[in-house]
């Protein structure tokens, strides 16, 4: 069998700019932050006391509550976002023949897992005098679950795992899934990411290792990518769903075709637990890999969706990164990172990202880096401050890279039958 052409035709979005795709959209084109003081609990003696927080998430408003409590804050995103992207896809789940479902894979991760049920039980564990924690304790911390929670909702039995890379996770997720569609073991998938780390020892954690921002008393302008006064990221929550499908499997049921997916690549720095290499060398191979399959040249990408967290060393050697690889080119892409505005959702930004990238392909429309002041020498690419820019858009890539030294981009086209 010949490769087959793997192709978007539903997306689903919970992030701290909305709770769908289309409010994150809005909200993204509108250079909005997320950004703001925590409310979900007293962070007042943390090094870092502010976050993009979901807004207004009930998680009873999507889930009936028996199932709700049995879930840590991260599965219950990743089944809000799934359901979204398998509805968008034009399914009923309910109304679907086994066979089909058969041939529907979920390929679904969290860089972290259930983070707030390992703090809760733990606590109770220690200070209740009490031998026994929860009996769900463990379905609800594994980062799996949430991928065996999505294909038990829908009653999907193709392959099923996650695949867990810290920040980079989204995009491996959705690379396993165009691979298993594209040599032709599903017809379908569920891919993308999820994380709930907005929690105490979260915060505590990702500030001890001086990775967020302190700009306590702004944080609406505190995720600042590519700014020369950038400090650190800005944590934040949420999930991204895609739905994939062969290109002949959408068209044979004519489902509506956002994006195609044409090439990933894959690499790492093999240098530092945490810090990038500073010369870009993992993220210039996981580039080229892209590319490479994709069947594409570095003049055909029209945008990228940089990881861009804000980072002094990340922002810079991806910047470095860019240029070895798009060489002149370099300076006609247009850059920007969404993080700017959703923050950091690590496990889930990838996905999130991607979606970001088939929505200014399908408006022609390249979303902001908001929060710019002072240029720095390092950082010397157009990377779309403050306001959107309209250009055409047929080829984007998007890029995640996670603490590691994991490295994934995405090739994503507009699609053309």
């Amino acid at each position: 069998m010949s490769a087959r052409r793997v192709v978007v035709t539903g997306m689903g979005a919970l992030t701290p700019l909305g709770l769908s795709v289309d409010a994150f959209w809005e909200a993204a084109l509108n250079g909005t932050s997320g950004a703001a003081s925590i409310e979900s609990f007293d962070a007042e003696k943390l090094r870092t006391t502010f976050a993009c927080e979901l807004p207004d998430f009930d998680a009873e408003d999507y889930l009936d509550a028996k199932s709700a409590r049995r879930m840590d804050p991260f599965c219950q995103y990743a089944l809000v976002a799934a359901d979204e992207a398998v509805r968008h896809a034009g399914f009923d789940s309910e109304e679907m023949p086994q066979d089909l479902k058969d041939r529907i894979g979920v390929i679904y991760g969290s860089g972290i897992g259930g983070m707030q049920t390992f703090y809760e039980q733990t606590d109770y564990f220690i200070n209740s005098g009490e031998t026994r924690v929860s009996p769900f304790f463990i379905p609800m911390l594994i980062p799996d679950i949430a991928s065996g929670q999505i294909a038990i909702q829908h009653g999907f039995r193709g392959p099923n795992h996650a695949v867990v890379s810290a920040c980079a996770t989204g995009n491996h997720n959705i690379s396993d899934a165009f691979r298993l569609i594209k040599d032709g073991t599903i017809d379908g998938a569920v891919c993308g990411g999820t994380d709930a780390c907005v929690t105490k020892l979260g915060i505590a954690g990702f500030a001890s290792m001086r990775a967020l921002s302190t700009r306590n008393d702004d944080p609406a302008h505190a995720s600042r990518p590519f700014d020369k006064h950038r400090d650190g990221f800005v944590m934040g929550e949420g999930a991204g769903a895609l739905f994939l499908e062969s290109l002949e499997h959408a068209q044979a049921r004519g489902a509506t075709i956002h994006a195609e997916v044409l090439g990933t690549g894959m690499s790492a720095d093999a240098h530092h637990l945490t810090a990038p290499d500073p010369e870009g060398g993992g993220v210039k191979l996981a580039l080229n890999r892209a590319l490479e399959t994709a069947g594409m040249n570095p003049e055909d990408i029209d945008y990228i969706n940089a990881h861009g967290t804000s980072t002094p060393l990340g922002d810079a050697a991806e910047t470095s990164a860019i240029k070895q690889v798009f060489g002149d080119h370099a300076y006609d892409l247009n850059v920007s990172s969404t993080k700017s505005m959703t923050g950091h959702l690590l496990g889930a930004a990838g996905a999130v990202e991607a979606i970001a990238c088939i929505q200014a392909m399908k408006h022609n429309v390249v979303p902001p880096t908001i929060n710019f002041e002072e240029a720095d020498p390092d950082c010397d690419l157009n990377y779309t401050f403050n306001e959107p820019q309209e250009r055409e858009l047929n080829v984007v890539l998007n890029n995640a890279f996670g603490f590691g030294g994991h490295n994934t981009s995405l090739v994503l086209g507009a699609f053309e039958g």
